[in-house]
């Protein structure tokens, strides 16, 4: 890892933080147990929400720490996801052209992908991102 590796941005984390009842944010920072709570309790009834503010720079330094810096960005493939889920834009921009062209034909795969896109998009990325960097 690099010393001063930003694969998560504060600015998207707050833009997701505005959807965050839906626990758009804590998918981004890679908390996808928090996040999937805080889209059944609309954010633990608004409360974690908005203690969530003030947690998204620590969030922010975590998911730096924790994923795998690259060609393929996490801002981007997340603001794809988080928008366009549905019609796989995320996926042809990460290089998997027949999954993106079967959400593109299926709705997400009937939704059920983009949820698994939720839980695990940031690991996809690292993935991905290492793969390219080996020449893969």
């Amino acid at each position: 890892m690099a010393p001063n590796q930003d694969t998560h941005s504060k600015l998207i984390g707050y833009l997701l933080w505005i959807f965050g009842f839906l626990g758009a944010h804590r998918f981004y920072y890679g908390k996808p147990i928090t996040g999937t709570i805080w889209f059944f309790t609309l954010g633990l009834l608004f409360i974690g929400w908005l203690i969530d503010l003030f947690l998204i720079p620590a969030m922010d330094r975590e998911a730096d720490l924790r994923f795998e810096e690259g060609e393929v960005s996490y801002n981007i493939s997340w603001i794809l996801l988080t928008f366009l889920g549905v019609f796989g834009i995320h996926r042809m921009y990460m290089g998997k052209w027949i999954t993106g062209i079967i959400y593109l034909l299926t709705g997400g795969l009937f939704l059920v992908g983009v949820l698994y896109d939720f839980w695990t998009m940031n690991d996809q990325i690292s993935t991905r991102n290492r793969e390219i960097a080996s020449g893969l």
